[in-house]
């Protein structure tokens, strides 16, 4: 059996998310892992170490186009006849995977957060993360998309042989007019700590509570809907289930009630902590910790003790 793992790279770099992928893929331990990548990257001993036996180099083929890298991935992988196909259920995982799966005629499971057990059974997260649902693939081939931050990136130590590959790409449908591309941010589905404020903050001018709270926790930066819709903040920070559902070790909310429609999106993290002065918020039903009290004084207090820790 022969596993394929898309990596998604970022100003030359592995993504975080990518690296987890091929670190799953061999923790599957049911054949050989070949990684694959498009345009600049860090080479291939940085995926052998974590379980990759090879690296396939695509050149760079400018912004991404979600036809043309599905077109690219289904390519490779049927050149080296590999069974499963791994990538991240990150943005563009969640755009490329419908697309591979339909070009090679595969199985296709999303939002995975375990490793197949004997039988050949995944579980993956349903209902915005708010249950877990026991699948078995049937198909000859499969393409599983694995939830960022479910999975430990364990090293392995193997060799791997970097491949050129020559793969025909047709021009898309889709014509880019505009890319906006927002730098020098962890990204929020990816993030090991995220911090998101709510309307209790009262309004944008006192958003540097929480991004002075992020920098000392090297954290990314969140809201509720109700601080995108009033554009306090850009939408791309709108975390919950009409926005981006993520997975962070440590999540604090502030000033956040905790609408079921936030709850959902955010629901998955490992640990949760709520900041609130009113001590009947939803929220704390469902934290790890809580601390009732007025962010404009705890806030402070915090980012202090942990700037002089």
């Amino acid at each position: 059996m022969a596993i394929l793992v898309f990596v998604e790279t970022q100003d030359g770099k592995y993504k975080k998310a990518g690296l987890e992928a091929v670190s799953y893929a061999a923790q599957m331990n049911v054949g050989e892992v070949t990684a694959l990548c498009i345009g600049e990257h860090e080479g291939a001993d940085a995926v052998a170490k974590i379980g990759a036996s090879a690296l396939v180099a695509l050149p760079d083929m400018g912004h991404f186009d979600a036809q043309k890298v599905s077109s690219a991935i289904s390519q490779v992988a049927s050149s080296l006849n590999v069974d499963t196909v791994v990538i991240s259920n990150s943005y563009a995982g969640k755009d490329i995977a419908p697309q591979i799966a339909g070009q090679l005629n595969a199985s296709l499971a999303t939002n995975v957060v375990s490793l197949p057990n004997a039988e050949g059974e995944i579980t993956r997260g349903v209902y915005s993360g708010k249950a877990f649902a026991q699948v078995k693939l049937n198909g000859a081939k499969k393409v599983l998309a694995i939830t960022p931050n479910s999975f430990d990136i364990i090293d392995n130590n193997k060799a791997a042989a970097l491949k050129e590959m020559d793969v025909t790409i047709s021009e898309g449908r889709v014509v880019l007019k505009e890319l906006k591309k927002v730098t020098g941010k962890i990204p929020l589905t990816e993030a090991e700590v995220v911090i998101s404020g709510g309307r209790g903050l009262k309004g944008p001018e006192n958003w540097g509570l929480v991004e002075d709270l992020a920098d000392e926790l090297n954290a990314a930066t969140a809201c509720s809907k109700p601080v995108s819709d009033m554009e306090w903040r850009p939408h791309s920070e709108h975390v919950g289930q009409t926005g981006i559902t993520i997975k962070p070790n440590l999540y604090i909310a502030i000033g956040i009630s905790g609408a079921i429609q936030h709850l959902a999106g955010v629901s998955s993290s490992k640990t949760i902590v709520v900041i609130n002065k009113d001590p009947e918020a939803p929220f704390f039903k469902a934290a790890d910790y809580g601390i009732v009290g007025d962010a404009f004084d705890v806030i402070p207090k915090l980012t202090e003790a942990l700037r002089n820790n």
